[in-house]
């Protein structure tokens, strides 16, 4: 069964999370290799990626990474992607990998 998967990149610039990124596939097969599939793909996706707003506070003020991994820590950091699963069109409980991109580096595996 066809499912999309989502490659999802965090910018953090200067210990701000102040973009995320997203590609998606419509991909069959196993989690195990799907996950495989968008690993090999994250540095070449970045550059095609669509953009998406990272969230602000009250102020304005981007969320520092030590606050998103707080959030990641909890599972909750799933729902700072709605926007990017909205667009995407993709069911609950999607499969992603996220990849963090620190101040223009791409750290992928």
């Amino acid at each position: 069964m066809n499912e999309i998967i989502l490659n999802i990149y965090l910018i953090i610039n200067n210990g701000l999370v102040d973009e995320f990124r997203a590609v998606a596939y419509e991909k069959e097969g196993g989690d195990d290799n799907k996950i495989i599939f968008l690993k090999s793909r994250a540095k070449e996706d970045f550059n095609k990626a669509y953009k998406f707003d990272a969230p602000t506070d009250e102020k304005g003020q981007f969320m520092n990474y030590k606050r998103f991994h707080k959030f990641e820590k909890r599972g909750m950091h799933i729902q700072l992607f709605e926007e990017i699963f909205s667009k995407f069109n993709v069911p609950d409980k999607p499969l992603i990998c996220v990849t963090p991109v620190v101040d223009g580096e791409i750290y992928s595996s």
